[in-house]
């Protein structure tokens, strides 16, 4: 079992290593510049880098229910936020103030655990019609997915689950319908017993938090360089890095991936800047995958199927294409899930719904016109300061490059960031530590 998880724990950093790598080598940068860059950022303190819109970060409590975490999310505009351990809210410890951060791949993953246990328990439901207990059928179902450990965490037991979906499809065991056509009918009875029936209806943001963390919570101190938390988003890939000032355990700031590129689109005009910026995609080695990589889904596919690609593949958006030639027609984020949580009334047939009539039916609300249906895109000839415009006046976290609409690579937040700056030899060591590496690893 150790070297079960030193082996899992070396593959993170190994990935890590991998991509940085990778960038390093494609890049074209002058070497004297990508110092000369590095240098600064390292000189630049945390405490610098502008505070979140009302200078208050959004913090959620960890009793909240997921559906009331969702809604905070959405009503915030925000893609996560930092859980907050009510038992320990006046401790002087970071660690034990905050049990870690919530976010919409946490809410993916438990959402589409939970489904594949009430699909699998709703076919057995002719089985309990035929003297089976609520238990068996929930047993049956969990067994069947292969639902281990986060479902237990989360207060899902088998037992419960049966006992939840068999009390919510009565209706389909008195019609008669078989196994098949019940799982087909999953929506509707899914949103009941998520939305209305326990153990869902009350999973708190604490019962998932770690069991489905997408990354760990790592924060960084006010007197900290800007160049570990460019680093933390780019090579080791968190997505939001908060900031703690020493001797205070309250978050103080919370800088994401798109703040940071935010802020390089506002250094337009320096030289340093549009030296770079002037420069095409190519020379920064962009896209730092090949047409084959890119990770994509048929506008004809369920839309489960989008966000189990998002949740098996790691990432938090796909292009959204149409026919064999691949042709790009929208595009779909992690972040769409809660179009599902919130408006189930418009999604019932969640389990027949294809990308294309949820994007549609997402648009018809009147709810993120031109984000979700408008995929942004450029040419395997812009520049780089081209695609920093689009990334930050679009407030979008992907751009993909296309040949004939036809999408050849994508470059993200991630990406960008990680064309401005390289590790320093033992910087890892000297700044991070331990600590920091074992969080990582997790």
């Amino acid at each position: 079992m150790a070297q079960a998880q030193q082996t899992r724990e070396s593959s993170a950093l190994s990935s890590c290593e991998a991509y940085f790598e990778k960038v390093n080598s494609r890049k074209k940068l002058p070497q004297p510049l990508q110092e000369t860059l590095t240098t600064a950022f390292a000189r630049i303190p945390v405490s610098s880098f502008p505070q979140v819109p009302a200078g208050k970060v959004i913090e959620i409590q960890a009793d909240t229910t997921v559906a009331d975490a969702v809604k905070v999310l959405s009503d915030c505009n925000i893609l996560s936020a930092p859980v907050i351990n009510p038992d320990a809210a006046t401790s002087m410890n970071w660690r034990e103030r905050y049990l870690g951060i919530i976010d919409y791949s946490a809410i993916v993953l438990w959402v589409l655990e939970t489904a594949e246990v009430a699909a699998v328990a709703l076919s057995a439901s002719t089985a309990t019609a035929v003297g089976l207990g609520a238990g068996a059928v929930g047993a049956l179902g969990a067994l069947a997915v292969s639902v281990t450990g986060p479902a237990a965490v989360a207060g899902l037991t088998v037992a419960a689950v049966g006992a939840a979906v068999a009390g919510g499809v009565a209706a389909d065991q008195a019609s008669g319908g078989d196994a098949p056509a019940a799982a087909d009918n999953l929506g509707k009875e899914f949103y009941k017993v998520i939305l209305q029936e326990e153990p869902f209806k009350s999973t708190t943001v604490k019962s998932i938090v770690k069991s489905y963390r997408w990354a760990p919570f790592i924060p960084v101190a006010t007197d900290s360089s800007m160049l570990s938390v460019l680093l933390l988003l780019s090579k080791y890939r968190l997505r939001n890095v908060p900031v703690i000032e020493p001797g205070n355990p309250e978050i103080q700031n919370y800088i994401t991936q798109s703040a940071v590129v935010g802020g390089l689109e506002g250094c337009k005009g320096r030289d340093w800047f549009d030296c770079i910026a002037a420069r095409p995609i190519s020379d920064m080695g962009l896209p730092f995958m090949s047409s084959n990589e890119v990770i994509s889904i048929q506008n004809d596919d369920l839309v489960l199927e989008a966000f189990k690609r998002m949740r098996d593949n790691h990432v938090g958006g796909l292009p959204v294409v149409e026919g064999p030639s691949k042709k790009i027609v929208g595009n779909v984020s992690i972040r769409d899930i809660r179009h599902l949580l919130l408006k189930p009334e418009l999604f019932s047939n969640f389990r027949q719904l294809t990308v294309e009539d949820f994007i549609s039916t997402v648009v018809s609300t009147g709810q993120e016109i031109g984000r979700v249906t408008t995929p942004i895109t450029c040419k395997v000839d812009s520049t780089l300061g081209s695609v920093i415009q689009s990334l930050a006046t679009k407030r979008v976290h992907r751009i993909y490059i296309v040949d004939e609409n036809e999408v050849t690579g994508v470059i993200t937040l991630r990406d960008v960031i990680s064309c401005f700056i390289f590790e320093p030899p033992n910087f890892f060591d000297n700044y991070f530590g331990f600590s920091v590496k074992e969080m990582l690893n997790k």
